[in-house]
């Protein structure tokens, strides 16, 4: 089945729209050194744009130096880890230690193939269209090589035969597991109002009206899974630089960890374009720009403009989320993606299919029953964000940790205990610091010292007195 940008239903081939049948060899060379040099480029950007966006924001001047508005500065920094010093692990398994970085890089590079950059063009006499490839699966091929982009991690941190890069390894698995799915489901609404898995038949059903407007809570959901799949702020638990010291990366230096570094900004880009292609219309125009010449913004090489123009949107958005908000817990994380954003997406699918289901034996305008049901959803899914936890009753149970002379305290009062009157920092099952007014235990050692202390003052007490005694 296939969903016209109207509405009706037609049956037809889920096949892409795009054509390569003009293409020859030296197309696809064109193609492939563009996306390769345009990621390049772009990643040499977005550093030096973060570096930007981050200290306007905290008010500093940011990266002013090297070349006009410090924009050598990206170019600097990648000189210099080229010509680095490149160490070797001793324990490490050589081969693998090597391949993780390439398997990330390489995984990362694979995406954009699919990615439709604009329509038909001329290229040296040649039309074609404005991407590498198509195919009716493309979205399943791009989840599967986004999915092999976390092996790279996880060798690396296995590989390095250290504590730290393993656990910012083993935690990178999870949050690829928890977050995958999250993303995976907000965008199989994507596949059933466009009737196709093509990136380019995705964008053709987008002309009239974008997806980010009918399926608002499944781009929500998509937005927060994005951030998660690429391990930015607030989801950089595998390399949090406090815990793991950078993570999976520690043992690497170099070009090696120019790899790693490489592959993460690429995904950046990646789960941008994805956003811009599924939900943000791919490369069509802008509501107000379709209205000038009858569409004429929307042929040629104007929409690669808008193209590039909405994935640096997404960008920015990133860049934003790191410069606001802090590094969340990991239960936290971990609630959020398995307790908030599986469910409301499940739920969305189920109400876009019943959606789909009633249009199949009624005439029922596609656009207004999703802008409805959107709109109420993402009332429903503010409301269950801004809901206040339950109280777990922790405050007249024992800790869990096997002590039951010591109730559990809650975190964020200051009434619980008098001042200057020890507490359990352990009690609400994770190390928290004192407040004003409360003290820590002593520690066994600190106990210990003054055990011994204590005893070693009542002996010489009993001695002096024993002296006395004998004196008299």
């Amino acid at each position: 089945m296939n969903v016209t940008t109207t509405g009706t239903v037609v049956a037809a081939a889920a096949a892409p729209t795009a054509d390569f049948s003009n293409d020859t060899w030296w197309i696809w060379v064109i193609k492939s050194v563009g996306i390769l040099v345009f990621l390049l480029l772009s990643v040499l950007v977005a550093i030096w744009a973060e570096r930007k966006v981050l200290a306007r924001m905290q008010t500093r001047p940011g990266p002013n130096v090297h070349g006009p508005f410090g924009l050598l500065q990206s170019l600097a920094d990648a000189i210099k880890l080229l010509l680095k010093e490149d160490f070797s692990i001793k324990g490490a398994d050589k081969v693998i230690y090597v391949l993780a970085p390439l398997i990330a890089v390489t995984s990362a590079l694979l995406v954009m193939a699919v990615i439709p950059f604009g329509p038909e063009v001329s290229i040296f006499g040649v039309v074609t269209p404005l991407q590498l490839t198509d195919m009716p699966v493309a979205v399943l091929y791009i989840l599967a090589v986004t999915a092999l982009g976390v092996y790279g991690i996880v060798l690396g941190g296995w590989a390095s035969n250290s504590t730290y890069p393993l656990l910012g390894s083993v935690r990178s698995s999870a949050q690829v597991i928890s977050y995958e799915l999250a993303m995976g489901l907000s965008l199989v609404s994507v596949f059933l109002v466009s009737g196709s898995l093509s990136t380019s038949q995705i964008v053709d059903a987008q002309t009239q009206l974008w997806w980010c407007i009918a399926l608002a809570p499944a781009f929500l959901v998509y937005l927060v899974s994005m951030v998660g799949e690429v391990n930015r702020l607030p989801f950089d638990l595998p390399e949090a630089e406090g815990e793991l010291v950078a993570g999976h990366m520690v043992e690497y230096t170099s070009m090696k960890f120019a790899w790693f570094f490489l592959a993460e900004y690429i995904n950046m880009f990646n789960v941008s374009a994805v956003a811009t292609t599924l939900f943000l219309g791919g490369w069509h125009a802008p509501w107000p720009l379709t209205l000038i010449g009858d569409g004429v913004l929307n042929t040629g090489w104007w929409p690669l403009l808008w193209f590039v123009g909405k994935v640096w949107l997404g960008m920015f958005f990133m860049f934003w989320l790191r410069a606001t908000l802090l590094r969340f817990r990991y239960d936290q994380f971990m609630n959020l993606g398995w307790k908030i954003l599986i469910p409301a997406a499940l739920v969305w699918l189920v109400l876009v299919s019943i959606v789909q289901g009633v249009r199949q034996f009624a005439e029922v305008d596609l656009r207004t029953m999703l802008l409805w049901i959107a709109g109420i959803f993402a009332v429903l899914m503010v409301v269950m964000l801004v809901w206040p936890e339950k109280k777990d009753g922790r405050e007249d149970t024992a800790e869990p940790g096997g002590r039951a002379d010591v109730p559990a305290t809650p975190r964020h009062r200051t009434d619980v205990l008098p001042a200057d009157e020890t507490f359990d920092p352990f009690a609400g099952g994770y190390p928290v610091p004192p407040l004003p007014g409360q003290k820590l235990p002593p520690s066994p050692r600190e106990r210990r010292r003054r055990e011994t202390s204590a005893a070693v003052t009542k002996a010489g007490t009993t001695t002096t007195t024993e002296k006395e005694g004998d004196d008299a």
